[in-house]
């Protein structure tokens, strides 16, 4: 009977033992880690669309590595860097969800496909009946990206690499994984999982955020809802082709999104129910899953631990700090021109993670103030938010590609 090398025999195991001891603690934080994502994720505390697909890739890919070769280890799920079109080709065989990756992430199609998505789950309306508090707060809430570019270039960074993590302050997944695509793509793979992961969190951390900067008294303000004027379909689905063509004009570099985006807009307004539900159903919550596993399957211990990554770790926090303050302060603004008839929180809802910092907003008010509504100004600000992150995002790239 031949012997049986039992390490060999399980080699997730012999690549643990055998590998260098930095990797393998890495591995082990990931998989722990990503069991965590799914626990959290089905427990509703962090958002379940994105961090149980993206947790069962993590764990996954961290446990699965095993010998490529007799000096080489790694693993059967993508690579991430392969260019070679010989080597791509072969290893579109090999790598099960290489095919995925390559076709629709490592070109920015998924990202596009997630925003014609939002489109169709977003009324634009919001920012109609109260445009001038809806951008006022957008732009507040784009602090923590312009104050992250001078801190990343200060902290070593390329004026791309920068921009790449700064654009984390929009709150806005897809358009990080568009700007780090067109401008630092050799870092778009952990600035990408930086964001997500960040974003996912950003539904635990900003309730503590507006209760630090908004007292009581202020967060039970009840907001007039009897003078938003009806917005009708016929002027939303205007107000959605003339603005996607005057951005597309003005930024034709992020075309792709905005276009996306505004279809979706204008086929809801539009009412052609098919197309509405394929949308909002196979095609939004299919790409958000391949994302949300594609994500987890790219935090893979050598990824992760490129020592940058603790750099981009800690300016992607820093940068979704500042825009949760500076969108506060919008709120204020706001709160201070009406002559206190703003509720302040409404300006957490700027930082453009739809819907969920309008669910937010809305959650931490009811708290104080059970008969207080202030969703149709959280999500006019959330809306104009992806404007805002879309338009900063094309002016980098416009500048620096």
């Amino acid at each position: 009977m031949p012997h049986l090398d039992v390490l060999y025999l399980f080699q997730g195991i012999a690549t643990l033992v055998m590998g260098d001891p930095l990797i393998a603690i890495g591995r082990i934080v990931l998989i722990a880690l990503g069991i965590a994502f799914v626990y959290l994720g089905a427990k509703g505390t962090l958002e379940p669309l994105i961090m149980i697909p993206m947790g069962v890739g993590m764990a996954s890919v961290n446990a699965a590595v095993l010998y490529l070769s007799a000096t080489s280890m790694g693993t059967i799920f993508i690579d991430p860097m392969v260019s070679d079109p010989i080597k791509l080709l072969d290893i579109l065989q090999i790598n099960f969800l290489q095919p995925i990756y390559t076709f629709t992430f490592s070109n920015g199609l998924i990202a596009c496909l997630v925003f014609m998505g939002i489109g169709v789950i977003t009324d634009v309306g919001y920012v109609m009946m109260a445009p001038f508090s809806s951008m006022v707060i957008a732009i507040f809430a784009e602090l923590g990206t312009i104050a992250t570019f001078p801190i990343a270039v200060w902290m070593g960074l390329t004026y791309k690499e920068a921009a790449s993590i700064a654009i984390v302050g929009g709150a806005d997944g897809p358009m990080v994984l568009f700007t780090s695509l067109m401008l630092a793509k050799d870092l778009f793979v952990p600035i990408t999982i930086v964001a997500y992961l960040y974003l996912s969190l950003t539904y635990g951390g900003y309730p503590f955020l507006v209760r630090l900067l908004v007292p009581k008294r202020l967060r039970g303000i009840k907001m007039d809802l009897k003078s938003i004027p009806k917005i009708s379909s016929g002027e939303k689905l205007t107000f959605a082709i003339i603005t996607c063509t005057i951005l597309c004009l003005l930024f034709p570099v992020a075309a792709p999104l905005f276009m996306s985006f505004f279809l979706g807009v204008i086929i809801k307004e539009s009412g052609v129910a098919r197309f509405v539900e394929f949308i909002e159903g196979p095609v939004l919550y299919g790409s958000t899953f391949f994302l949300g596993l594609l994500l987890g399957v790219l935090c893979e211990a050598n990824t992760i631990l490129n020592p940058k990554v603790l750099i981009l770790l800690f300016l992607g926090s820093l940068a979704l700090l500042i825009s949760g303050i500076g969108g506060i302060i919008g709120g204020y603004v706001m709160y201070f021109l009406t002559k206190g008839k703003f509720n302040p929180v409404v300006g957490i809802a700027g930082v453009s993670c739809v819907p969920t910092t309008a669910k937010v907003a809305q959650k931490e008010i009811q708290k104080v103030n059970r008969h207080a509504l202030i969703l149709p100004f959280a999500m006019g600000a959330n809306v104009s938010g992806v404007i805002t992150s879309a338009i900063i995002a094309a002016i980098f790239v416009t500048l620096l590609r």
